[in-house]
């Protein structure tokens, strides 16, 4: 499984940025896909995920209603939609995938592919 994230920037406080995550390998519906951050200085932090299905998304309180994960079957790619960016978002963000059949879990190590990071910079 081999995961490409893009999309990161400079960006205003306020503004908005679409990161994707191109999946290949494997089928989106065969796998979790979550996004993590890391902020500089910080430890990696869960930002949020989508099931199998697709039909299910959970979020970090930090990015609760101003963040959205969607997918694009076809193009078995995932996607973080940040709105209303504060400069405490500013990070790396990584997208990772669980091929488990566990359930559910915030925890780094519960996924064992990731992708390379693509740094969000927010300007106050």
């Amino acid at each position: 499984v081999q995961l490409q994230a893009s999309g990161g920037g400079l960006v205003q406080a306020g503004g908005t940025l679409r990161l994707s995550c191109a999946v290949t390998g494997r089928r989106l519906n065969s796998i979790r896909t979550a996004w993590f951050r890391r902020a500089p200085g910080k430890e990696r932090e869960f930002v949020g995920y989508i099931s199998r299905s697709g039909q299910n998304t959970y979020y970090a309180d930090s990015v609760k209603g101003r963040f959205t994960i969607s997918r694009d079957n076809a193009k078995n790619t995932v996607f973080l939609q940040a709105n209303s960016l504060k400069p405490e978002d500013t990070a790396v963000y990584y997208c990772a995938a669980d091929t488990s059949m566990s359930s559910f879990s915030q925890m780094r190590n519960r996924y064992d592919y990731w992708g390379q990071g693509t740094l969000v910079t927010v300007s106050s």
